[in-house]
C-alpha cells in the first residue's frame, strides 16, 4: 500500500495534469478562433461598408461637385468612424500619398472590392490625415525576454485598409479608399476581450487578455503594466516572435506576458502583400489553474496520508500474527548458526500451523545438538592422537628447515661471489685496454693532446665511473674486503660535465642552454650518482621540448642547503601525472622508457641526505629542485 498506492496516485495525477493542460490549450485555441473571426469580420465589414457607399445614390449625385463630394466624404468618415476616406484614380491621393503602390487600391481600380490589414509609414499616415502619425507612435518599453533592439519608438501604423471600385465623373475607373488605425484602438481590443472572455468564463483570480501586435510591439492591448496603465509599447518574447513571425506558425502554449505567465495563443497577421506584419494574441492568467492543480494534489496527498495513518496499524497488527512467529524462527536459526546451540523457539500452546512448525524445529535442533556433542568428543580424541604422533615430525621438520636455509644462503653467497668476480674480470680487462690505449694516444699526440684534453678527461671520468660501479658490486658481494668514503664535490663542476655528455641531444633538439652557477659550495655525494641524476633530468627536459626551448640549470644556496635546479619550457606535466612520476616503472614515454629514471634519481638523492622535488605548469614547463646539505653542515 505504501509503495503501490503512491505510484498509482502519482501516475493518475500526472495524467490528470496533462489532460488539464490539454484542455487549457484547447480553450485558448478556441478563444483565438473567436478573436480571429472578429478581426476578419471587422476587415470584411469595412470593405462591405465602403462598397455600399461607393454604390450609393447620394455619392453618385454629388461626385461631380468637388466641394460637395469632400464634405460628403468627411461626414461619412466620421459616421463610419474611419481615420481617412478619399477617392482616387491611382495617381492622386491626399498629401501626395502613393496610392497605386498598394494591392488593395490596385484591385479596386481593376473593379474588385478589397479589404486587408496593412502597415503604413509615419510619412504615409501624416499624408492621409494630419495628426494620424502622432496617434500611431508608441514609445517602446524595455521588456524581459524580448529580442534586443535599438529602436525607442514604433512610429508605423497598422490599419484596416479597404477600397471599393467607383466610376469617376469622366468615365474612368476610380477607387473609394478608407482606413481605420488599429494603433491605440482600445475599443477594438476591448471588444475582442469582451467577446472571448465573458463573465464567469474563467475561474476566480484568472484574467483574460487580448493584444494586437505590430510585428512584436503591443500597439493595442488590455494587458496592464500597472493598475490603470496598459502595456502599450512592451514587446513579445523572442521565442514567440521566432515561431509566429519568423516561421509563420501558431503558438499554443504557456508564455511570459509582460510580468506573468499566461496560457497563450498567438497567430500571425498577413498584410495585402502576403507579409507577416503582426500578431493577434489572446490568453488568460495561468496562476489560478496552477494553484488549483497544487491544491488538488495536496488534497489527494493528505487523504492518502490520513487513510494510511488509520489503516496501516490495523494491517500491521493483522499481519503480525503471521510474521512475528516466522521472525522468531529466523532469529533462532541465526543464533544457532552463530554457535548458540541452546537457542530454541519454545512456542506457546497455540494450535496454529506456524506454532507446530516452531515446535518441530526445536525437536530437530535438540537432535542436532546431541550429534554435535558426540562429534566434538570424537574430534577431541582424534586431535590428541594426531598431536602425539606428529610432535616428532614437527621437530624434525624444524631442523630440516634450518639446515635448508643455511644451504640456500651459502649457495647464494657462492653464486654472487662467482658472478661478481667474473663480472669484475670481464669489465676490468676492457677498462685496462681503454686506459692503456688512452695513454698511448697521449704519448703519440704529445702537444696535440691539448686539443682533445676535455674529451680525454671525460673518458678518464667515465672509466673511473665504471670502476666505481664494479667496486660497489664487489662491495655488495664481499663487504668486508671493499670500502670507500663518500665523495665531496662541487655540484657546479658536475653540471658542466653533464652538459658535455648530453651535448648531442641538446643541440639536435635546438634547445638553448642557460647555466646559472651562483655557488661553489660542496656537498657529500658520489660524483657518478649526482652525474646520473643530472643526466636523467637533462634528458627528460630534452624530451619535453621536441620543438626547442630553453633549458636552465642553476646552482645556488638556500637555508644551509645547496640547491640544483633543472628547469625547462616544455609542454609541462599534468597534475594527475605529476603525483606519480617518482613511482617505479611509471612512464609516459610508452616503449621509449622503463619508468625507473626518476625513481632511481630520487633514491640516490635521498641516500645522500637530500630531497628531489618536482613542480610543473601544463603548457609552460617543469622544474626539478635537488636539495643537498652543504658538506660543512654535516
Amino acid at each position: 500500500m505504501l509503495v503501490l498506492m503512491p505510484l498509482m496516485l502519482g501516475s493518475t495525477v500526472l495524467r490528470w495534469a496533462k489532460k488539464t493542460d490539454d484542455l487549457l490549450i484547447t480553450k485558448v485555441n478556441g478563444d483565438l478562433t473567436i478573436a480571429d473571426q472578429y478581426l476578419q469580420r471587422l476587415v470584411a465589414n469595412s470593405g462591405e461598408r465602403l462598397m455600399a457607399l461607393a454604390n450609393s445614390v447620394a455619392l453618385d449625385a454629388i461626385k461631380s461637385d468637388p466641394l460637395a463630394r469632400r464634405a460628403f466624404l468627411e461626414a461619412e468618415r466620421q459616421r463610419q468612424r474611419l481615420d481617412f476616406l478619399y477617392i482616387t484614380d491611382g495617381s492622386d491621393a491626399p498629401g501626395g500619398f502613393d496610392a497605386k503602390d498598394w494591392p488593395v487600391i490596385a484591385r479596386a481600380l481593376s473593379g474588385e472590392q478589397s479589404s486587408e490589414v496593412d502597415l503604413l509609414s509615419p510619412e504615409a499616415l501624416q499624408a492621409l490625415a494630419p495628426g494620424l502619425a502622432a496617434r500611431a507612435a508608441i514609445t517602446l518599453v524595455p521588456t524581459r525576454a524580448a529580442v534586443p533592439t535599438e529602436r525607442a519608438v514604433e512610429d508605423r501604423g497598422m490599419i484596416v485598409h479597404s477600397a471599393a471600385p467607383i466610376l469617376l465623373p469622366d468615365g474612368r475607373n476610380g477607387a473609394l479608399v478608407g482606413g481605420l488605425l488599429l494603433n491605440r484602438n482600445l475599443d477594438f481590443i476591448d471588444t475582442i476581450n469582451a467577446l472571448v472572455y465573458r463573465e464567469q468564463s474563467l475561474p476566480e483570480g484568472s484574467q483574460g487578455t487580448a493584444t494586437l501586435f505590430l510585428e512584436d510591439v503591443r500597439v493595442s492591448t488590455n494587458v496592464r503594466l500597472f493598475e490603470n496603465v496598459r502595456a502599450l509599447g512592451t514587446r513579445v518574447s523572442a521565442a514567440v516572435r521566432d515561431r509566429v513571425l519568423g516561421k509563420g506558425q501558431v503558438w499554443l502554449d504557456r508564455a511570459f506576458v509582460v510580468d506573468d505567465w499566461y496560457i497563450s495563443a498567438y497567430e500571425p497577421i498577413i498584410d495585402s502583400r502576403d507579409a507577416r506584419v503582426g500578431m493577434l494574441y489572446v490568453g488568460f492568467l495561468e496562476a489560478p489553474f496552477q494553484a488549483a492543480k497544487v491544491n488538488s494534489v495536496l488534497t489527494i496527498t493528505l487523504l492518502f496520508l490520513l487513510i494510511a495513518f488509520v489503516s496501516v496499524p490495523i494491517f500491521l497488527r493483522w499481519a503480525g500474527r503471521i510474521f512475528l512467529p516466522l521472525e522468531g524462527m529466523t532469529q533462532t536459526i541465526a543464533r544457532v548458526e552463530a554457535g548458540d546451540m541452546d537457542a530454541r523457539n519454545r512456542p506457546d500452546n497455540a494450535s496454529g500451523e506456524i506454532a507446530q512448525v516452531a515446535g518441530h524445529l526445536d525437536t530437530l535442533l535438540d537432535r542436532i545438538q546431541e550429534r554435535d556433542r558426540q562429534l566434538r568428543d570424537w574430534a577431541e580424541s582424534l586431535e590428541r592422537k594426531v598431536e602425539d604422533r606428529t610432535s616428532d615430525l614437527r621437530d624434525a621438520n624444524r631442523k630440516l628447515e634450518q639446515t635448508t636455509e643455511r644451504l640456500i644462503m651459502s649457495e647464494k653467497l657462492a653464486a654472487v661471489g662467482e658472478i661478481t668476480a667474473s663480472a669484475a674480470h670481464e669489465i676490468n680487462n676492457p677498462i685496462a685496454v681503454i686506459q692503456g690505449n688512452l695513454e698511448v694516444a697521449r704519448l703519440l699526440l704529445q702537444d696535440e693532446t691539448e686539443k682533445v684534453k676535455t674529451e680525454f678527461g671525460l673518458i678518464d671520468e667515465q672509466v673511473y665511473r665504471i670502476s666505481t660501479i664494479v667496486s660497489k658490486l664487489l662491495q655488495f658481494a664481499k663487504p668486508e674486503e671493499y670500502s670507500g668514503a663518500t665523495d665531496i664535490l662541487s655540484p657546479a663542476d658536475v653540471v658542466g660535465d653533464c652538459f658535455v655528455l648530453t651535448r648531442h641531444q641538446v643541440e639536435a633538439a635546438g634547445i638553448e642552454v642557460v647555466q646559472d652557477l651562483q655557488t661553489r659550495r660542496e656537498v657529500r655525494i658520489a660524483r657518478t650518482e649526482l652525474q646520473q641524476v643530472l643526466v636523467n633530468l637533462i634528458l627528460n627536459a630534452v624530451h619535453a621540448m621536441p620543438e626547442g626551448g630553453t633549458l636552465t640549470v642553476s646552482v645556488f644556496d638556500r637555508d644551509g642547503d645547496v640547491v640544483i635546479r633543472v628547469e625547462d619550457t616544455g609542454h609541462g606535466i599534468a597534475p594527475e601525472v605529476l603525483k606519480r612520476i617518482f613511482d617505479p616503472f611509471f612512464t609516459t614515454k610508452q616503449a621509449q622508457g622503463t619508468g625507473l629514471g626518476l625513481s632511481i634519481s630520487q633514491t640516490l638523492v635521498t641516500r645522500a641526505g637530500g630531497t628531489l622535488v618536482a613542480s610543473s605548469t601544463p603548457g609552460e614547463g617543469s622544474r626539478f629542485d635537488i636539495f643537498l646539505p652543504a658538506a660543512e653542515n654535516r
